[in-house]
């Protein structure tokens, strides 16, 4: 990581801005925002054709979130039969398998909820 003084940061306040508004309407989470940011104050520009740029827009389509689900759960029947006998702490098992198979780039509360309801 490269330190740049505040004299030297590329990133305006509107770009700032623009990246928040991404967060708070879900185009991308606050992990992908984390990995921009230092992109974003090195060279500038704008956060949203950067996000596009890079391939790291949020996978929000509860449809395709929930293939990867069912994928995970039918490649791991051992721990869906864990999870459903009380030992709670396989859910994080399955919630890094989606994190892995997306890229990081699933919506993790979207991820949470079709994961209690599928695993249920």
């Amino acid at each position: 990581k490269k330190k740049v003084g505040i004299e030297a940061c590329q990133l305006t306040p509107e770009n700032l801005a623009k990246m928040v508004a991404l967060i708070e309407d879900g185009t991308i989470s606050g992990k992908i925002a984390k990995q921009i940011l230092p992109d974003l104050v090195e060279r500038g520009g704008d956060p949203k054709e950067t996000v596009e740029a890079k391939g790291l827009v949020q996978i929000s389509d509860a449809g395709e979130i929930e293939g990867i689900i069912q994928e995970i759960m039918d490649g791991n029947p051992s721990q869906v039969e864990q999870y459903r006998s009380g030992k709670t702490k396989v859910f994080g098992f399955f919630v890094g398998q989606v994190m892995k198979i997306s890229k990081g780039r699933a919506n993790p509360k979207m991820v949470n909820d079709v994961l209690k309801k599928k695993l249920s």
